[in-house]
C-alpha cells in the first residue's frame, strides 16, 4: 500500500511540475537591457516602465491569442549600464530564456546587439529606441525602431527655429559617444549651410559626469546666442542648471533625447529653461488615450510619464498585435513582416499613434516640437516625416485622433528614412 501511495505522490508532483512548463512553455519572453543604475538610470527606467504596463495589461486582458490559444507575456529585465559588452551579454541570455524580442534604447548597445540577433537559430527581434539614421542604415531584417523620425527631422526644425530667434552663434556641448557625435556633425553641418556659425565642440559624457564646468566654461568663453546641448534627460538638466549659475542667458537647443517636461520637473519649472527648443512633451500633444495612460501610470510607478513611456507602451502593444496577425508566437520573422498588418494603432488605444511601419524596420511615429517662453511651454508642432502623397497625408489626417497642429514635413537634405 505505502509502494502505491509512493508511486501515486510522485505522478501527481509530476502532473503538476508538467502543468506548470506547460504554462511557461506558453509565455511569450520579452526581454529588456537599458541603463538601470548610474546616470542614466532614469532614462532606461522610463523605457522599461513603458514595457511594463503594456505587458501588464495586455496579460490582464486575457494576453495573445494565436490560433484560438492563449499566451502571457513575460518581461525579463537586465542592466547594462549602457555598456555594449554588457548588452550583448544580456541579450544573449534572454535568448537562451527563450525571448523573441529585446528592447534598448541606447544606440551603442543598439549596434552591438545588432550583430547577434540574427543568427540563425537564435533570432529575436530588436525593439531599437532611437533616433539616429544609423540605426536603419544597418540593414538589419529584425529591427524595429521605435521612435519618431531620424533626428536629420528635428535638426532641420530645429535651425529654422533658431534662425527665427536671430541666433547667430551656436556652442556645441552635446553628449560624448556615437549617438552624441552624429548629432554634433549633422547638425554644424546644417547650420553651417544656413550660414550660422559653430564656435566650439566641447562633447561631455553625460552618462558617467555630473559636473560640466569644465567644457561649459569652454564654451561660454566663445560667447554663443545658443548652446546645442543634451543626452539623458537628468544630466541635461544638470548642464542648463550649471550654465545659468555660470551667467550664461543664450538659448538652448537640445537633442532628441532629453525631454523638456521631465526636466522641468527637475528644476522645478520651465524659468531656467527659456528660449528652449526641444521635442515636445507628451502630455502637450492631445489624444483620448493620453490623459487615461497618464493617471494609471504616476499611480503605478510614482513618477511622470515620458516620451519613452510611451513610445515603449505603444510598440509592445504593436507587437501583441503582430504576433497574433502572425500566427506564431515563435517565428521572429513572420512576427516582423506581420507589422503592417497590425497597424495603425492611433490616438484613441494607445497614447502614442503608429500609422505603420517602414520597409527598414522604423514605426511611423511622427515627430513633435515645442519651445519654452516666458517660462512656459508653447503649444506643440506635429511633423508627419514619411508622407510621399497628397492622398496619403489627407489618409493621416482622417485617421489621427491628434488635436494638435500637424505639419507635413517638407526635407531639405534629401529623402528622410
Amino acid at each position: 500500500m505505502k509502494h502505491w501511495k509512493g508511486i501515486i505522490v510522485f505522478s501527481v508532483i509530476c502532473l503538476v511540475m508538467s502543468w506548470t512548463f506547460i504554462a511557461r512553455a506558453q509565455d511569450i519572453v520579452l526581454g529588456f537591457s537599458g541603463p538601470l543604475s548610474g546616470p542614466a538610470a532614469e532614462y532606461g527606467q522610463d523605457c522599461l516602465f513603458g514595457v511594463d504596463m503594456a505587458v501588464n495589461e495586455i496579460n490582464a486582458a486575457g494576453g495573445v491569442v494565436v490560433k484560438g490559444k492563449k499566451h502571457l507575456l513575460k518581461l525579463e529585465k537586465l542592466d547594462d549600464r549602457a555598456d555594449p559588452t554588457a548588452a550583448v551579454n544580456n541579450a544573449r541570455r534572454f535568448r537562451n530564456n527563450g525571448a523573441i524580442a529585446v528592447y534598448n534604447g541606447v544606440f551603442t548597445t543598439i549596434a552591438a546587439m545588432a550583430k547577434i540577433n540574427e543568427e540563425k537559430g537564435n533570432e529575436f527581434l530588436l525593439m531599437a529606441y532611437t533616433s539616429t539614421p544609423k540605426v536603419t542604415q544597418m540593414g538589419n531584417k529584425l529591427l524595429i525602431g521605435l521612435t519618431a523620425p531620424n533626428f536629420l527631422v528635428y535638426v532641420q526644425q530645429f535651425i529654422e527655429l533658431a534662425q527665427k530667434k536671430g541666433y547667430k552663434k551656436i556652442a556645441m556641448v552635446a553628449t560624448a559617444g556615437s549617438y552624441g557625435e552624429e548629432w554634433r556633425v549633422a547638425f554644424k553641418e546644417q547650420w553651417e549651410k544656413a550660414g550660422g556659425v559653430i564656435t566650439t565642440d566641447k562633447p561631455a559624457n553625460y552618462y558617467t559626469e555630473t559636473d560640466f564646468s569644465a567644457p561649459l566654461t569652454a564654451a561660454l568663453a566663445t560667447k554663443p546666442d545658443a548652446m546645442l546641448i543634451g543626452g539623458p534627460s537628468a544630466t541635461t538638466a544638470l548642464v542648463i542648471e550649471q550654465s545659468r549659475s555660470m551667467g550664461f542667458r543664450g538659448g538652448f537647443i537640445v537633442i532628441d533625447q532629453a525631454k523638456l517636461d521631465y526636466m522641468g520637473n527637475l528644476l522645478k519649472g520651465y524659468k531656467l529653461m527659456n528660449n528652449t527648443i526641444g521635442v515636445a512633451t507628451p502630455m502637450s500633444v492631445p489624444v483620448p488615450a493620453s490623459e487615461p495612460f497618464e493617471k494609471k501610470f504616476k499611480a503605478t510607478y510614482k513618477r511622470m510619464v515620458t516620451s519613452e513611456c510611451f513610445r515603449h507602451y505603444g510598440a509592445t502593444h504593436a507587437l501583441a498585435k503582430a504576433i497574433e496577425a502572425a500566427g506564431t508566437t515563435t517565428d521572429v520573422r513572420a512576427i516582423r513582416a506581420a507589422f503592417p498588418r497590425a497597424l495603425p494603432i492611433v490616438g484613441d488605444k494607445i497614447p502614442t499613434e503608429i500609422f505603420g511601419i517602414a520597409d527598414n524596420g522604423r514605426l511611423l511615429i511622427n515627430g513633435s516640437i515645442q519651445t519654452v517662453e516666458n517660462g512656459q511651454l508653447t503649444p506643440p508642432v506635429q511633423y508627419f516625416w514619411w508622407i510621399k502623397s497628397d492622398r496619403e497625408w489627407e489618409d493621416i489626417k482622417k485617421v489621427s485622433k491628434s488635436k494638435a497642429n500637424m505639419v507635413r514635413f517638407e526635407s531639405k537634405v534629401g529623402r528622410i528614412e
